[in-house]
């Protein structure tokens, strides 16, 4: 770490960052489990799938970077390996091709857990005062929860 001076106290930022690493390491493995089932969905729902999956994971690779990014603007080194990630990542990889319908839980389940996740480092950044990883981490919650709800809406 430098000397840095953006407002935000040394224990709060390593704390802050400690959090933000937890969120992209889930947001990185949902990104990859979209990715995964994009390519192998199947079954009477492909195209609407297929291309749902595809949206969901393009924003997921923006978002990722945006973490990532914010990690480093707190002057802490960004996880950026799969062994970092399985370790940091409430989300578990999944074994096999699960079906269409599976895919769509699954999906749904590691979007919400994103949402509690962001919630934890929501917390951290409002008590140290940090609006911009606050912005960032209540706009990814709100995303993770409307990507969420399309998908439970899909099952009905």
């Amino acid at each position: 770490m430098t000397d840095i001076d953006i407002g935000i106290k040394k224990d709060d930022r390593l704390k802050i960052a400690e959090g933000l690493k937890s969120l992209l390491a889930d947001s990185y493995t949902l990104y990859l489990q979209t990715h995964n089932f994009h390519w192998n969905v199947t079954g009477v729902h492909f195209r609407e799938l297929h291309l749902m999956f595809e949206e969901q994971y393009t924003e997921l690779a923006v978002a990722v970077d945006d973490i990532a990014e914010r990690i480093r603007t707190l002057d802490v080194a960004a996880p950026g390996t799969y062994k970092e990630f399985a370790r940091l990542s409430s989300i578990k990889e999944v074994e096999g091709v699960p079906s269409s319908a599976d895919m769509v839980d699954l999906l749904t389940q590691g979007h919400e857990q994103v949402v509690k996740t962001s919630r934890q480092v929501l917390k951290l950044a409002q008590a140290a005062d940090d609006e911009s990883t606050a912005a960032l981490v209540s706009d990814r919650m709100r995303i993770h929860e409307k990507t969420a709800w399309m998908l439970r809406a899909t099952r009905k």
